[in-house]
């Protein structure tokens, strides 16, 4: 029950800080194209990756913590949902550049944030 609860509270910190940093970046750079997604999901993949390696192989730290920050607050602010709709928005609009542009730098971004992540955590 104590697990569900981290979930909960990790969930709805996440989703406001998504909320927050993705409209954040779209004030910055626009919203011609999704930005604050592709953001927010390349810091998360990289903080999943540091948390990943901290929290699962260095660091004792109980379960709930461990789900409370991985999969309720990680899991709330990655928004592949959003990112999904975003993507599907642009090819509806014929925006098929854009869209592909979205994917390619979505996935290779992302991948690569994980990675570097997991090497600073093993490195911590």
């Amino acid at each position: 029950m104590l697990q569900l609860f981290a979930i909960a509270i990790g969930g709805a910190v996440g989703a406001l800080l998504r909320f927050v940093m993705s409209n954040g970046v779209h004030k910055l750079f626009g919203r011609e194209f999704p930005y604050g997604t592709l953001a927010v999901n390349v810091l998360g993949s990289l903080l999943i990756g540091v948390l990943f390696i901290l929290l699962i192989e260095k660091l004792a730290i109980a379960t709930e913590w461990r789900a409370g920050l991985l999969v309720g607050l990680l899991g709330a602010f990655t928004t592949f949902s959003t990112f999904s709709l975003e993507t599907f928005t642009l090819m509806e609009n014929g925006a098929f550049l854009k869209a592909g542009l979205n994917v390619f730098l979505s996935v290779v971004l992302c991948l690569a944030a994980t990675w570097l992540g997991i090497s600073l955590g093993r490195q911590l």
